[in-house]
């Protein structure tokens, strides 16, 4: 533990926007929260990171339809180890947009997206990262004691 480590009230880790990014690029899924009908909807999708922004594919349907008109929306993803009591959670709150086609081709180029989900005409859909906030729940000797 640093002197720079900051913690919360409830003793987690608060994590830096470049360290949440990493940690957001090291797992595959993650949970799209938005609204559908006025109620709140989360969705899990497989996803990648793009610089500052999270990209993932999607057929036609509410996700879609959220990214054609700019939703802003939430991101989640984490990781847990149960047996250890180890694990982090990451958050980020953006604008959706659907990438242009021609952009597109050139995107699926560069990054390794592979839907998990059999998608009929698969769109990429981007969710420029506004805001990003991130704790950690850190081993019993290194979280701070009283």
């Amino acid at each position: 533990m640093t002197t720079l480590d900051r913690f919360d009230t409830a003793g987690l880790e608060i994590l830096t926007p470049a360290e949440c990014l990493r940690l957001l690029g090291s797992v595959p899924l993650g949970r799209l929260v938005y609204t559908y009908g006025g109620l709140p909807v989360v969705r899990l999708v497989n996803f990648v990171v793009d610089a500052d922004t999270v990209v993932f594919a999607s057929a036609d349907g509410d996700k879609l339809r959220a990214a054609e008109r700019g939703d802003v929306v939430a991101f989640e993803a984490d990781a847990v180890d149960p047996d250890r009591h180890l694990g982090w959670t990451v958050t980020s709150v953006g604008h959706l947009s659907v990438v242009p086609s021609d952009e597109a081709e050139q995107l699926a180029r560069e990054i390794r997206l592979r839907s998990w989900a059999p998608l009929l005409n698969p769109r990429l859909i981007r969710l420029g990262i506004e805001s990003v906030s991130g704790r950690r729940l850190r081993p019993w000797a290194q979280r701070p004691h009283d």
